[in-house]
């Protein structure tokens, strides 16, 4: 029986900033942002958009009723949770009205998160092959305004179905994964921004993958010639280029051109979106799978998942037979081309613009947010989201005040 990815979506909020712009703005060589780590363009939740909201508009538009009845498991990836008891999961299987006989949980490894979810997700399909299980990578990156992560931040989610006979990429073979307790980037509970040291995480990110990829070799016979690409975790989207040079000159000249070729397909969402953690590894897959027409049935993709702290684990999956029939390109470019620049200064505003921490209640105007799903305010120290296509009385009764 084969497991894998059947479906697979994303979101990014409806606003962004032009990296050019934030350079000129911080004094900084405008390339220093576009070529030196990558970034053309950083998505910017406005504040009626959470790591809950993200996670539940990417999945709203792939699934439907067969998916809603058979998922009986929802696994949420973040690092930018929004609650330290209850989990993400439950709240999105609320808002996109999926069975009530399921599981839900969160899971947490900083950029990790989402690959251990789909590990958890194949054990459990394989127990159970009618089964279905939504994995969600859900995340906004804040680093600070004038800070050296700055403009590595970013905002969107990915949510996949992984089932039995997936329709667009079955996993393949053993994983080769490595642990080890370091402080490269973490987050403590009483802070809302990320704290890091960037020249040693990038280091150790180059690291795990060369270690990982000597594991996996030795566990499968592959070498760099069996792949048709690898997709890395892209805290900016330099950060997989270097890895993969770490160990390109193992194969011929002929794959080496294939791979950085199809690496660059890889970064093109990331580049326009930023920093999304724990969906940045399935946002570059679907770049891959999204933007190479030519990409053929059958190809084997490498995956490279990174969480820092940190967790680092190399595995495969195989495109399926017209698989391209089962994604969702338009919808996705329709998303990008519906998107809205704002200046620096906005951004800064919406950046401020936090939610209270005392305790206090909120109501928050969702109509300048084309998003299906946002969050309406706070009442009684709980978060109050609505589903704009379902909640139809809620929703009509805020329009009309």
């Amino acid at each position: 029986m084969e497991i894998g990815i059947d479906k697979i979506g994303f979101y990014a909020p409806h606003l962004f900033l032009d990296m050019n712009k934030l350079a000129v703005e911080r004094n900084v060589e405008p390339a220093k942002f576009t070529i030196g780590i990558g970034q053309e363009k950083m998505a910017v939740p406005p504040i009626t958009q959470d790591s809950v909201t993200l996670a539940a508009n990417a999945a709203l538009n792939i699934l439907d009723e067969e998916d809603q009845e058979k998922i009986d498991v929802v696994l949420f990836g973040t690092e930018t949770g929004i609650d330290h008891s209850k989990s993400g999961a439950v709240y999105v299987h609320r808002l996109l009205g999926i069975n009530p006989n399921a599981r839900a949980v969160e899971v947490k490894q900083a950029c990790y998160g989402a690959t251990a979810a789909i590990q958890m997700a194949k054990g459990h399909i394989a127990l159970n092959p009618e089964s279905r299980v939504l994995v969600l990578g859900s995340d906004i990156a804040r680093y600070g305004l004038n800070t050296g992560g700055e403009a590595t931040q970013g905002a969107g989610a990915v949510a996949m179905i992984i089932s039995a006979e997936p329709r667009v990429m079955a996993f393949e073979g053993p994983s080769a994964y490595l642990t080890d307790d370091i402080m490269d980037f973490w987050r403590p509970v009483y802070s809302d921004k990320a704290m890091v040291d960037g020249k040693f995480s990038n280091e150790q990110y180059i690291s795990f993958f060369s270690k990982v990829w000597e594991q996996y070799k030795k566990k499968t016979d592959l070498t760099l010639a069996d792949f048709e690409a690898i997709c890395f975790h892209l805290p900016y989207t330099k950060m997989g280029k270097k890895a993969l040079r770490a160990v390109i000159d193992e194969t011929s000249e002929a794959v080496q051109e294939r791979l950085m070729e199809n690496y660059q397909v890889s970064t093109q969402y990331n580049r326009n979106v930023g920093n999304i953690y724990t969906g940045s590894l399935y946002l570059s897959l679907l770049s891959l799978l999204e933007e190479k027409a030519e990409l053929a049935e059958g190809s084997l993709v490498g995956l490279f998942s990174y969480g820092s702290g940190a967790v680092g684990e190399f595995f495969a999956g195989r495109l399926q037979p017209n698989y391209r029939k089962h994604l969702f390109t338009e919808q996705h470019q329709e998303l990008f081309v519906s998107r809205k620049e704002i200046s620096v200064e906005e951004y800064e505003e919406i950046f401020e613009e936090t939610l209270p921490s005392d305790g206090r209640s909120i109501e928050l105007d969702i109509h300048e947010d084309p998003a299906a799903i946002c969050l309406s305010g706070i009442k009684e120290h709980s978060r109050q989201y609505i589903n704009k296509q379902r909640d139809v009385s809620t929703w009509k009764g805020e329009e009309s005040r």
